[in-house]
């Protein structure tokens, strides 16, 4: 790995951590954000110079602290502001030791805001996501969504800066996780299947969440169904970073001890009823990741698992997987049958014409496979998903 990648990675690393610091020290996101995006240029363009210091992360926390109370003291309108935030400058050397990425994590789930904009915000301040991934994920313009993320600003400006493990508030935390991780687990564009770095860092928050609250089943189903999903990070992808689907990835790449923890945290939630979403999804985990090779998947619970999964969430995607599960136990024509509801509430979305393409592949119907293979590879924009069903496509017109 180049110095520049080093360095790159180290920066990524620290932001959420320093933009936190900043956070409670000022009160001020937007402004604390910008002062932090300022210090993270000033370390890129002095620290391969200088060197890195000593201490990276306190060197960027009194740097952006310095930038925000530089910019309030050029505004005569906040008088009071400045002599508050002078009180509260850090002297050189005595940074605190403290991660507050958990509190900023609270911070951009607060009660005040919709799930749709605490979510989008967590993303872009704790995760790292550009605002155009974030409006990738979310299907809709990005100047649509750097609105929703400057709102959502504006209206947490003040707010505590407070850890509330509340009922609400936790819900958005999980979820927020959740879908960091999988936007991680499987980039939703780009070069690349998968971002390591934001998978990494959902996981390293969720431990986090669960070292506060290690007797909430949620919160440990979900560690679990992270740990679980990220072992097999490794064999997804081939030598030249294609992708490799599940049922021909090397098992002997997947990560064991990811696997042994998932799989014991993924028990001792279920264990603790009512049973909820990632509950269901940790168990499906699973029983994929113990399979030691592919036939010996137990399809028949998986089906089980993914119908009371799609009873309580209501969710497409679930009922998507649940056909393909079906067509694993009771042949692909079941499986088709099953995704003719989806035409409407999926239609443009093209994992169910992967998902087609594939049941049709099973049932030796090579031609309709290969035109829905074609038709995914054209509304994905992943461009290893996009090659991956590109060449499938190219392999059943040629059988």
């Amino acid at each position: 790995m180049s110095g520049t990648s080093r360095l790159e990675d180290l920066l990524r690393e620290l932001a959420p951590r320093v933009l936190g610091a900043v956070v409670r020290r000022t009160g001020d996101f937007t402004a604390a954000e910008d002062a932090v995006q300022e210090a993270l240029l000033a370390a890129a363009r002095t620290w391969p110079r200088d060197g890195t210091p000593d201490n990276p992360r306190g060197w960027l926390i009194q740097t952006a602290h310095r930038k925000v109370i530089d910019e309030i003291r050029q505004e005569q309108a906040r008088r009071r502001r400045e002599e508050l935030a002078a009180h509260r400058e850090v002297p050189a050397g005595e940074v605190e030791d403290t991660d507050d990425t958990l509190r900023l994590l609270f911070l951009c789930c607060h009660p005040d805001l919709t799930p749709a904009s605490a979510i989008a915000l967590t993303l872009r301040a704790v995760g790292g996501l550009t605002t155009t991934e974030i409006a990738a994920a979310y299907l809709v313009p990005e100047t649509t969504m750097a609105q929703r993320i400057s709102r959502a600003k504006q209206k947490i400006k003040g707010a505590a800066f407070e850890l509330d493990p509340s009922d609400e508030r936790l819900r958005n935390v999980l979820h927020v996780l959740y879908l960091m991780f999988n936007e991680g687990h499987t980039s939703t564009s780009g070069p690349e299947l998968h971002r390591s770095d934001i998978a990494t860092e959902a996981i390293r928050l969720t431990r986090m969440v669960h070292g506060l609250l290690p007797d909430n089943a949620q919160v440990t189903a979900l560690l679990a169904l992270m740990l679980l999903n990220d072992a097999r990070r490794d064999a997804r992808t081939g030598d030249s970073g294609e992708l490799v689907p599940l049922a021909e990835q090397d098992r002997s790449k997947w990560n064991q001890e990811y696997i042994a923890e998932g799989v014991a945290l993924a028990v001792e939630a279920f264990d603790q009823p009512p049973i909820g979403e990632y509950q269901l999804q940790a168990a499906i985990a699973a029983l994929h990741d113990e399979a030691e090779r592919p036939e010996d998947t137990d399809w028949p619970q998986i089906l089980a698992l993914y119908g009371l999964l799609e009873q309580l969430s209501g969710n497409p995607m679930v009922t998507l997987n649940r056909a393909i599960a079906a067509a694993m136990v009771d042949g692909p024509k079941v499986g088709l049958t099953m995704l003719e509801p989806l035409d409407a509430k999926l239609a443009g979305h093209y994992r169910l014409d992967a998902v087609r393409g594939h049941l049709y592949e099973l049932l030796g119907e090579p031609g309709t496979a290969a035109e829905h293979f074609q038709a995914a590879a054209q509304r994905t924009t992943s461009l290893p998903e996009r090659e991956y069903l590109t060449t499938k496509a190219a392999a059943a017109r040629a059988s």
